[in-house]
């Protein structure tokens, strides 16, 4: 028998390597199976397409992405070839011989890798015998009218098929290694597993099936997670097929992981299982060679999104744009998973605050949540017509004023400015002037709701009147679709919004792991989160005081909701008392965390994962040096030097504390960022999940 080959990691040049020099890539194939593998359904898409690029750097030709054909997709998203593996040639060719339809090609992302798409539609005349094979392998029966679960029966069916076929070719290298993502996909890891094929497997859930459905309904979940009957709350909400495939898929893989450590204690009683390890998303981190592009960034798009503001609020628009705020919250509209619940009780006790206070300070919030709706709302297109007339009128003023002016400086003459403007000018402003006037309020909406009696939002709005009074400090709107650029209301993609914006808030209570929070920290914005996401509680693990650094973490585990709420209110107020100079210091500060999200990092966490399933798949061939497990200590970001430090017991600091010049005396970006980038550069091995580590009591639903 070989010796078996030892497997750790290290790291070169930010990126990780293989330690063993004689364990080259090519022995190995990898291949991760996804129901969204060019298909974007949700945030799994955005875990796939960023983690690729340094996938396909670690593996190259040797990397592989298994996902179903959708031929919309495939037009725009992947450039059709023939695969150069003579062995995945081989493989497909025997599947289309017996009629079914495989593609290959290159998805068309940052490193272009290698993409196995398989054709639902032509394989669904097997449906009926691979339900029976699939009832044969694990006694799961799948009903015929749930059209998702059917689907993933012919995926998983396809998948392992595929698999069967290139592992009958190989005797004993290349070893395989399958990554399944979610319930859609685990059909082929249990049809893999149960015919014994040598193949490495792993199982990673991105949220179970069970929680997101327990949270939606409003369920004390956190704090009774280990009190549910799980068969009785999935069969109530007749999801327990489903919810039988997520837990045997779980059950079969060599490796089982999962997005973050909240999500890993939800299944742990969820799915019965602990994680082997967590594994957090990432994101493709571009830094600009000009170190502070990203504020030059801030303050164009700002301008657009005040543009907007313009209009919208014509006729009411007596407060100042240079002393308003902008805060958003944007995602999958799960009223109270997103915790837009939340947001907008804050909103309300945010708008007594500054009233009381007599603030300057005007806050605008955007809730940007698809919802159904008709049409774009009568009233908001009306406004952003009356802004272009006005400024058309303008224009068309200053051009006449501009000459008479030009001219008469041309003759050594100072024009009398009561006689530069004539009748005519006069005319058209009185008339621009009144054609602003209005007899309602800005609508809180863009568009006409489909069922408006019945939206959470709507309604939550009405209760606690925020209609977008002149007296209202805090103004909202609500875009019920997503950002475009060919928007004639809001000409701006997601990416440009946010960074006009000033704060994202996302105060969830159900979020596995949160990529809203961490683009907005990528791009240098400061961000609301909890400690029930995944992001959250990974910020809290690594950065020594997240709210100095842009991430405000609201506790909804350990707080009742009056006082999370209570708690996210100080957290607004706190950030409308800040300077336009200390809002600049926090960017800076929020952009240096990128870094800690960048996938030349966190792809460590999915090496390990790799590195455990070889070892347990073939413990001849590989075994995990003693030290493997993982740790994260060390990998922390300090307290900033320049902000002032606080008792333990009090709120976080952040740089609205204090007001005097002494911080910004402090403040020295150089030294900071500097003192960040060595502790970013700083080595820390994996982390695995710490064992033993159960619910803590006293837990409230928020």
């Amino acid at each position: 028998m070989p010796l078996a080959r030892s497997l750790s990691i290290t790291s070169l040049n930010g990126l990780p390597q293989w330690e063993d020099e004689d364990l080259p890539v090519e022995d190995l194939l990898l291949f991760e199976v996804s129901w969204e593998v060019t298909n974007k359904v949700g945030g799994i898409y955005t875990v796939i397409q960023t983690k690729a690029k340094t996938t396909a750097d670690e593996w190259g030709e040797n990397y592989f992405l298994i996902g179903p054909y959708f031929e919309h997709n495939v037009k725009t998203q992947v450039e059709v070839c023939e695969p150069p593996n003579p062995a995945v040639k081989k493989a497909m060719d025997t599947m289309q011989s017996q009629g079914c339809q495989v593609f290959f090609g290159r998805w068309l992302i940052e490193g272009s890798p290698y993409v196995l798409l398989f054709d639902i539609g032509s394989a669904a005349w097997n449906l009926d015998r691979w339900k029976g094979e699939f009832w044969d392998a694990s006694n799961i029966g799948i009903p015929f009218h749930d059209r998702e679960a059917n689907d993933a029966v012919i995926f998983g069916s396809l998948t392992a098929w595929f698999l069967k076929e290139l592992s009958c070719q190989f005797d004993d290298k290349p070893n395989i290694i399958a990554h399944f993502h979610e319930w859609q996909a685990g059909v082929g890891l249990i049809l893999s597993r149960s015919q014994k094929l040598p193949v490495a497997t792993i199982f990673t859930t991105h949220a179970t099936l069970l929680g997101r459905y327990l949270c939606a309904a409003s369920i004390d979940f956190y704090n009774n997670l280990d009190q549910f009957d799980i068969d009785k709350e999935a069969g109530e909400r007749q999801i327990y097929h489903r919810y039988c495939m997520e837990r045997a898929s779980v059950h079969c893989a060599h490796v089982f992981t999962t997005v973050s450590q909240i999500t890993a204690v939800e299944a742990e009683h969820m799915l019965k299982r602990n994680p082997d390890v967590v594994t957090p998303n990432g994101l493709n981190i571009k830094k600009f060679s000009a170190m502070h592009e990203f504020q030059n960034l801030h303050s164009m798009y700002k301008a657009r999104i005040q543009e907007f503001v313009r209009g919208h609020f014509y006729g009411h628009l007596d407060f100042s744009l240079e002393k308003t705020l902008f805060f958003f919250i944007a995602g999958r509209y799960e009223f109270s998973n997103k915790g837009a619940d939340m947001f907008l009780e804050a909103l309300s006790r945010l708008n007594f605050l500054l009233r009381v206070h007599k603030a300057d300070v005007t806050v605008v919030v955007f809730f940007i949540m698809p919802a159904k709706t008709n049409n774009f709302n009568v009233e908001t297109l009306k406004g952003q017509a009356v802004r272009k007339q006005l400024w058309d009128t303008a224009q068309s003023v200053k051009e006449k004023f501009g000459k008479k002016l030009y001219n008469a400086l041309l003759k050594g003459e100072i024009p009398d400015l009561n006689k530069i403007l004539d009748r005519d000018d006069v005319t058209i402003m009185k008339r621009a002037i009144f054609s602003t006037q209005r007899h309602c309020l800005p609508p809180v909406t863009t568009h006409n709701m489909i069922d408006d009696g019945n939206d959470p939002i709507l309604n939550t709005i009405r209760r606690i009147g925020l209609f977008n009074n002149r007296t209202d400090r805090v103004k909202v709107i609500l875009h019920p679709e997503f950002l475009s650029s060919t928007s004639p209301l809001l000409p701006l993609d997601y990416e440009e919004f946010v960074r006009g914006c000033h704060l994202g808030v996302f105060p969830s209570y159900y979020e596995p792991w949160g990529y809203t929070p961490a683009e907005c920290t990528v791009m240098g914005i400061p961000s609301v989160t909890t400690n029930l996401s995944g992001f959250g509680c990974f910020m809290q693990e690594h950065v020594a005081d997240p709210a100095a650094y842009g991430i405000y973490i609201v506790d909804r585990r350990f707080m009742s909701p009056d006082e999370s709420c209570n708690q996210l209110t100080q957290f607004l107020y706190g950030f409308c008392q800040q300077s336009r100079r200390q809002r600049i210091i926090q960017r800076n500060r929020t952009e240096r965390l990128s870094d800690l999200l960048d996938w030349r990092y966190l792809g460590r966490y999915y090496m390990h994962a790799r590195h455990l399933a070889l070892s347990r798949t073939f413990p001849d061939k590989f075994e995990m040096e003693p030290d493997a497990p993982p740790k994260t200590e060390g990998f922390r970001y300090p307290r900033p030097s320049s902000v002032p430090p606080s008792p333990s017991a009090s709120q976080p600091s952040s740089p609205h504390h204090s007001e005097d010049e002494d911080e910004d005396e402090r403040y020295d970006e150089d030294e900071e960022a500097e003192r960040d980038r060595q502790n970013i550069k700083s080595l820390f091995s994996l982390g695995a999940l710490p064992q033993g580590k159960k619910k803590q009591h006293g837990e409230y639903r928020n």
